[in-house]
């Protein structure tokens, strides 16, 4: 129902801002119906007005609605985009802004569109391990997604997830109630990080990450 609601409403808001608060709605019944209570702490180190590529650890898949459900800010994921093509969650993902990616074609035109959601004051959510941790270790961060924020001059966020593995699993269906907390760090600028030292700003984002994962 969400799903359609999200789409009916791109017909009134092209932006998709009414979509993004259909997913903060389905995330929260998900995790409400499912008992996994999140606790947050640094949202106050945040400025409201201002768009930020959040970085976060990825454990489950429960972390998106997770991480949509804790952050009050317009947010746009960076995905492969072959999500698209999953019907009712590809189909809104795809037309409610998400940056979804052609990994064989990556270039200036996701850099384009990554400036174009930043000037609708949107965020992203980036998940920089690529893939989902088995035992909660924070893998190494690839640097695309951090090079995507310093060509649009945006802040990163860095976002410890912790608990999320015990809900679900990676290669498990079954779902189990569990605590989660949710840490902000300080935003990083990039204005001022030259290309060349985007694996150090990786590096950074990585340490304050991985401190508070487990």
């Amino acid at each position: 129902m969400l799903g359609t609601a999200s789409l009916l409403s791109l017909l009134v808001d092209p932006r998709g801002d009414f979509g993004h608060r259909c997913a903060r709605a389905w995330s929260w019944l998900i995790l409400k119906t499912t008992g996994v209570r999140v606790t947050v702490t640094g949202l106050d180190k945040l400025d409201p007005a201002r768009s930020y590529v959040f970085a976060a650890n990825h454990q489950s898949i429960y972390d998106i609605p997770i991480v949509f459900a804790s952050l009050p800010y317009q947010l746009r994921i960076v995905a492969k985009d072959s999500i698209g093509r999953i019907p009712f969650l590809g189909w809104h993902l795809q037309w409610t802004g998400h940056l979804l990616v052609d990994r064989s074609k990556p270039g200036a035109a996701v850099v384009k569109r990554m400036a174009r959601l930043v000037g609708e004051r949107h965020s992203l959510i980036v998940f920089p391990e690529g893939t989902r941790s088995e035992d909660g270790t924070v893998a190494r961060f690839k640097g695309g997604s951090f090079m995507l924020a310093l060509e649009a001059g945006v802040p990163v966020v860095p976002i410890s997830i912790a608990g999320s593995r015990h809900v679900m699993k990676k290669g498990r269906l079954m779902v189990c109630p569990g605590e989660v907390t949710v840490t902000v760090h300080a935003p990083i600028e990039t204005a001022a990080v030259a290309r060349d030292a985007v694996r150090d700003l990786s590096r950074t984002v990585h340490a304050r990450v991985a401190a508070h994962a487990s």
